[in-house]
Formats: C-alpha cells, structure tokens, sequence
C-alpha cells in the first residue's frame, strides 16, 4: 500500500510541479501531463483513499485519516465521501431512495424503481458523456449540495460540526483549484484557456476511469435493485443483499486489479469493506467456495470488456422498460 500510494501520489502531484514551473515547450507536452495527473487521480480515487476511509489501509486509525486526506487532495471530500459511501451506499446497495450512488439527475435511470422518461430511451448513448463529466461535478458543486442534504437528514450535526466540515470543504476546494488550475495558469507559459482545457481533459480521464470502474459492480442485468419494506427496513439478510446486488469483473488481471485498488473484487469489498483490497483475490476463492456451498449468488464477469457491455445493456434495457424482471427476484 505504501508503495501504491507513492506513485499514485507522484502521478499526480509530479506533473503539477513541472506544469507551474514552465519546464514544458509545447501545448501537447501540457496535455499529456494533466492527462498522467488523472491517471493520477483516478488512482488515489481507487486505489488510497478509498481503503483509507473504510480504515482498512492500515491498522493504524491515525495513519487511515492521514491518508484519507488523498481524497481532499484530488478535489473532493473525505467527509462527504464517508457518508455517501461507506454509510449509504454499503448499507442499503442499490436501493432506490437509501443508496446515494443512485441519486442522479433525473435523465440518467440508474434502477428500476425510478419513474421512466423518453429521454431514457437514449441513455446507453449519452451517460458516457456525463460520466467523463461526474469529476468536474464533484469539485465544483456536487460536495456542497451532499453535505447540506446529508445535515438535513440528521447524518451529519448541524451548527459546530457542520460549519466546521464547511469550512474544511471550501479551504481544500481554494487549495486544490490553487495548485492544479491557477499556478499552471500563472507560471505554465502557456494560455489561460489552453491550461484550462487541458484541466478539464484530465478530469474527463479520472471521471471516465472511476465512473467504469464503480458503475459495472452494480449496475449490471445480474444485479438485484430491491425495494424496502414499508417500515424502510431491508427485506432480507444483509450479506445476501450484498451478493445480490453487487458483480466482480476481471478476477484474473493482476495489474488492472493493483491499479485499480481491487474493485474488480466487488463482492469481497462489499462483504469485508474493513480489509485492505490486497487480500482480495484470496478472500475471493473462500467466498465463492462458500456461497456454491449454501446455494447463495456469486456474481462475476470473466473480463472488465465484458463487464463494460453488460453495464452498456444493462444501461438500454433500464432506458427503455419500467420495471425489470430480474433471475433473483425474490430479494
């Protein structure tokens, strides 16, 4: 994890330096280096911050915050995050109403339970373009409407904690906009709108990579979409729901795996969120053993290409029925 961090961390932060330092002669020079920082991003998205505020980077707690600020580093919040994600989205997966990763803009119809419009007919079309797009959303306004949504709902305090995690948001959004845009813009030698598209081209690389990566884990034909019971409880055993709604890809790809922090191993994430991804593919032959065993789910795509054109059909046939049929309908 050690040596992940630091050259996920120097993709980002090493372009950034040459880029403000004016070390680059030509306008391709610059792309290419934005581009390796959203390689760059993309890979402390996945692979850093995201075992560390499951707090299973290290068994240090300390050393799990500390890491956790990666996240912050990038542009987004290490806060927001913990709720969005590690409260709602492992707790109800795929639920339409509890799980926030389903919360989209209404013409994007991630489930079922979502009211159907004709603009979804073209979905399997256009959400690539706004999945290029999901990073800028989040460094610019995405963060903020989450926090006040999540302090409506009683998930974060309101008063001192609010206005502190605020105040937090909005410094390390002034300083990530700091280093990554107006330095380069300042000392580069190049042109503010040269910089700026080549900004906006390195967010297009973090989104795409992110967005694949999370959104072929669950929404998928395989993939349950459960309704809650009236009283807003869940309607089964809670590491059934996880098997249920969630899809490996890739098992096989050591190097897509390492660089994409073991989220080809969905299901093993979902069932121990605590335990650091490099013990994944280990974990993953006693969970398969153990769900032939009692009859139970096991979800898994042999190649990330395949997993891509299941999402992409499960993307037209969500754009285009009501209500689906799944094989696992009983959840």
């Amino acid at each position: 994890m050690a040596l992940k961090s630091l050259v996920m961390v120097s993709l980002f932060v090493i372009p950034l330096v040459i880029i403000s330092l004016g070390l680059l002669n030509s306008g391709w020079q610059l792309f290419v280096a934005y581009l390796v920082c959203g390689l760059g991003m993309a890979g402390i998205g996945m692979g850093v911050m995201h075992d560390a505020i499951h707090g299973s980077y290290s068994n240090s707690p300390k050393l799990n915050r500390l890491m956790a600020q990666t996240m912050n580093l990038v542009g987004a919040n290490a806060s927001v995050w913990r709720v969005q994600h590690n409260v709602l989205h492992h707790t109800y997966t795929n639920i339409e109403g509890a799980d926030d990763d389903l919360n989209t803009p209404t013409f994007l119809r991630f489930t079922p339970d979502r009211i159907l419009k004709n603009v979804h007919r073209y979905q399997h079309w256009y959400t690539w373009f706004f999945y290029a797009l999901s990073t800028i959303s989040w460094i610019t306004s995405k963060d903020f409407v989450r926090l006040k949504r999540y302090a409506d709902k009683g998930l974060i305090r309101k008063g001192k904690e609010y206005n502190l995690l605020l105040t937090k948001l909005i410094a390390w959004k002034a300083a990530y906009y700091t280093y990554a845009l107006i330095l380069p813009v300042l000392f580069s030698g190049f042109g503010w709108g040269m910089v700026l598209l080549a900004f906006l081209s390195m967010h297009v690389v973090t989104g795409i990579s992110i967005s694949l990566v999370f959104q072929t884990a669950h929404i998928m034909p395989e993939t349950n979409f459960p309704s809650p019971c009236p009283k807003g409880d869940m309607n089964c055993n809670w590491t059934v729901h996880q098997l249920e709604t969630t899809t490996n890809y890739a098992p096989d790809s050591k190097l897509f795996s390492w660089f994409i922090g073991g989220l080809n191993y969905q299901v093993e994430h979902h069932l121990f969120p605590h335990i650091c991804h490099l013990h994944y593919p280990r974990i993953a032959k006693i969970v398969k053993r153990t769900t032939e065993e009692f009859g139970l789910t096991y979800h898994s795509i042999p190649t990330f290409e395949g997993a891509l054109k299941e999402h992409a059909r499960m993307l037209k046939e969500l754009g285009r029925q009501k209500k689906l049929q799944f094989a696992n309908s009983e959840l």
